[in-house]
């Protein structure tokens, strides 16, 4: 698996290869300052410039002013729910005028998937944390020209200090999977950020392209980060997105009829004719291997040989609605791997229930149900409940609402007795 890019990209698995030149690999630095007024962690950078630099292990960030400081960058909570579903809306915005799905696809799975489930400790495990957001990761051979993307998604990142990277990176990912037309994927949020380029984790946790054994190498790198044959197949489904090209991984051709075109820079060599649709016919052409202008790599051409993978394989291409089932199961645990979350239980920003509304008060409904209260008799209750800082909208405090549930059982007794 290579280049998965909206202008290029290089999906996992991906060749190893030699980082992007200088001029190419912008350096990105990022400032944080917290809030006084917010009882919890600062959740993330409230000044954040567009570029950041890695210098003697420390962060370099830019002030409003355009002049730079060297600060500390603090641990990071729970992104903002609120944030986190405006700027989805960004990022589809985004999508439409950069045709950007592939690299955002990209850059989730390779800050996903340098998780070790061998390693225990946080962030050494490494796995979905924002780490890919510094220099020294981003000069991986793996992850050559996702400097791209990052820059991309950095003015959504301004805009809204109130969202970690690993969120947003995140968020970007399954957006551009979703907006290509791919299946909802079932995420959660709240993906605490390493604070430095100290704790990158060391180069080769990501796949390559090319392996003397593929289906040993899928295996090796994806049971690595607790992911199985099955999930294996279903992720390389997302290379019906991009496209490679030979300047980064190695792979691929120059242009092809599909891609000398663009949308997006033109030219490298896609998967599929459709390369920014998400469907099944990655598997498709991976099986019939009829066209000479649709990229196969080793390791997508594995996928039919491996009589494990070709279970999954020839079923996804003959049945999408698996494919699609099985695709976002897959692509949501692969975010999750290795990710701390604050709350531990991450959060959902989609069909949320609303939470903590009280109950209106509704006097009849603590009656005998042998005679409903007078008119008199709820406007007296109503009175004793509002005298103690209760309303219909607003629920009281624990101790006045058992007072409160004890005068009105009294008085639905003695109503009760009266009444006979």
């Amino acid at each position: 698996m290579a280049s998965l890019t909206g202008a290029t990209s290089h999906l996992l698995p991906s060749a190893t290869i030699a980082a992007t030149s200088a001029s190419t690999t912008a350096r990105l630095a990022i400032s944080f300052s917290s809030s006084s007024s917010s009882l919890k962690c600062i959740r993330s950078s409230l000044l954040l410039p567009h570029i950041f630099r890695y210098q003697k292990r420390s962060l370099i960030g830019a002030t409003s002013s355009g002049r730079f400081s060297t600060l500390a960058s603090p641990k990071c909570a729970a992104s903002d729910p609120d944030q986190l579903k405006s700027a989805r809306e960004d990022i589809k915005e985004l999508l439409k005028t950069t045709f950007c799905h592939p690299i955002l696809v990209r850059l989730g799975w390779h800050d996903a998937g340098t998780y070790n489930k061998n390693i225990e400790d946080w962030p050494q495990r490494g796995g979905a944390n924002g780490s890919l957001r510094f220099e020294v990761e981003l000069k991986h051979g793996a992850n050559a020209g996702l400097v791209n993307a990052l820059k991309l998604l950095q003015p959504i990142k301004d805009k809204y200090a109130g969202v970690t990277y690993a969120d947003l990176f995140q968020l970007a990912s399954a957006t551009a999977i979703e907006e290509a037309g791919g299946p909802k994927i079932p995420m959660k949020y709240g993906r605490v950020d390493v604070s430095g380029p100290e704790e990158c984790p060391e180069e080769g946790r990501l796949p390559d392209a090319g392996p003397p054994s593929p289906s040993s190498h899928l295996r090796d790198v994806f049971y690595r980060m607790g992911l199985n044959d099955k999930e294996i197949v279903a992720l390389s489904g997302a290379h019906t997105l991009g496209r490679s090209r030979p300047e980064r991984s190695g792979w691929g051709k120059p242009e092809t009829r599909y891609t000398k075109d663009g949308p997006g820079s033109p030219g490298g060599q896609s998967w599929t004719v459709q390369w920014l649709k998400f469907d099944n016919s990655y598997f498709k052409d991976i099986k019939e291997q009829r066209d000479e202008d649709l990229l196969v790599l080793p390791t997508d051409a594995v996928l039919f040989e491996d009589s494990s993978f070709k279970e999954y394989a020839e079923k996804y291409a003959v049945n999408q609605d698996v494919f699609f089932k099985d695709y976002a199961d897959a692509h949501a645990k692969l975010s999750n791997l290795g990710a701390k979350f604050d709350p531990p239980e991450g959060f959902s920003i989609d069909n949320n229930p609303t939470q903590g509304q009280p109950e209106k008060f509704v006097a009849a409904k603590y009656s005998t149900g042998k005679r409903e209260l007078s008119d008199a008799m709820k406007q007296k209750i109503r009175a004793e409940y509002e005298g103690l800082g209760g309303t219909p909208d607003k629920p009281l405090p624990t101790n006045y609402f058992l007072n409160i549930i004890i005068v009105i059982g009294v008085l639905a007794i003695l109503t009760s007795l009266l009444g006979n």
